[in-house]
């Protein structure tokens, strides 16, 4: 089904990605009070989230809609 260069280039693919992630997890401090960035974490509201969150679907939806199945007039 797959050739064997295919198997062994996506094998290493996986390990080089998992290991590149294994080592930044690994490089990010413990506790938040140990990071030094000048960001703070804020927290939303909840019905802000789930506002975006709807009128995010409700744009993908329009865009689904308009490039799938509007049908423009003829001339």
């Amino acid at each position: 089904m797959f050739s064997q260069k295919t198997l062994w280039g996506s094998l290493i693919a996986v390990v080089l990605l998992t290991s590149t992630s294994a080592i930044t997890l690994a490089k990010m401090p413990a506790h938040s009070s140990e990071q030094t960035s000048q960001f703070q974490r804020i927290e939303q509201p909840l019905g802000l989230k789930v506002g975006v969150a709807i009128a995010g679907l409700a744009l993908i939806g329009i865009e689904l809609w308009w490039f799938l199945l509007y049908k423009s007039p003829e001339s």
